[in-house]
């Protein structure tokens, strides 16, 4: 668990400029009472009243926000946070139970009756706490919600999942963001949890979308790394020879993380698209990581 003073005093910089005094003075209260002992309906209570205090917008949080949240706990950048996660976030690591039976109860509880705003924010939360054994089930349940808010609120930027996720929940999770193309790139530890069986459903996957006619999206070649064998290797050298010039340069960096530099090479002195040749020349140079897949997304498109 990540010191919960620390985060305390981290939510409380980037909270600075998004409440009024009378905001300021309901969350200072409000944080106290939790610590001094609430029932689980009243807790409840206080994470619904946060949204009188702010509206779900984007918190922004500066660069140097992400860089110290990246200290407090390895991986985690809060890009896609809003200002009631902030205050709901700090209402639960408020409490002082929270490494006995009464906190998880109360947050389970919480999960139960909130709207997705508050489930998304209980979801991101989860990563900080201890006793993770406690929300397995809850954190599955986020990542099976029909509701793409919340199980990108699981799936993404929280460091729950890779940590605690068995092998089954966590291909489904992958398989998932993929399906729905939820940023699979901000999925925390799916480079150190790469296999055969991901591979596969992976490709299995981008088979039945070129089956049906429809592009593979180009993330989902962030999920073989060097597994998937002879068929990742056609898929990808196939996916490099279509027209979706993203999916070219998602398919070289693929092929970079293979190992497969001479075979990009190879690809790239027969490319008649300057565009897809130079993805392919760079992805041999490149740092093959999740990062990376962004990065070259989100160059200008011709």
């Amino acid at each position: 668990m990540s010191n919960p003073q620390e985060l305390l005093d981290w939510i409380d910089g980037e909270l600075g400029c998004h409440l009024d005094e009378a905001g300021d003075d309901w969350i200072r209260k409000a944080r106290a009472e939790v610590a001094g002992g609430v029932d689980d309906g009243r807790f409840a209570q206080l994470l619904a009243l946060a949204s009188r205090q702010a509206r779900r917008r984007a918190a922004d949080i500066s660069s140097e926000g992400r860089s110290r949240a990246a200290e407090l706990l390895a991986g985690w950048d809060p890009v896609a946070w809003s200002v009631l996660d902030l205050l709901r976030v700090s209402l639960v690591l408020s409490r002082d139970d929270l490494a006995e039976e009464s906190g998880p109860r109360a947050i389970l509880e919480a999960f139960r009756f909130g709207d997705v705003g508050e489930l998304c924010a209980l979801a991101r939360a989860l990563q900080f706490l201890p006793q993770p054994e406690a929300y397995l089930w809850q954190a599955r349940e986020c990542c099976r919600s029909n509701m793409n808010e919340v199980f990108e609120a699981m799936a993404c930027d929280n460091a729950f999942p890779a940590k605690h996720f068995d092998e089954v929940a966590w291909r489904a999770l992958v398989v998932k963001a993929v399906f729905i193309s939820a940023p699979l790139d901000r999925v925390l530890g799916l480079d150190n949890r790469l296999s055969e069986d991901l591979a596969r459903m992976a490709l299995d996957l981008a088979d039945e979308r070129r089956s049906a006619g429809r592009e593979v999206q180009p993330l989902l070649w962030m999920c073989l790394g060097r597994h998937g064998g002879q068929r990742a290797l056609d898929s990808l050298e196939r996916e490099v020879a279509g027209d979706s010039v993203a999916g070219r340069r998602a398919a070289a960096l693929a092929l970079s993380r293979a190992g497969e530099g001479q075979r990009l090479a190879a690809l790239a002195a027969g490319e008649s698209d300057p565009q897809a040749a130079a993805a392919l020349l760079a992805a041999q140079d490149e740092a093959p990581t999740q990062a990376a897949f962004r990065a070259v997304l989100d160059c200008p498109l011709p």
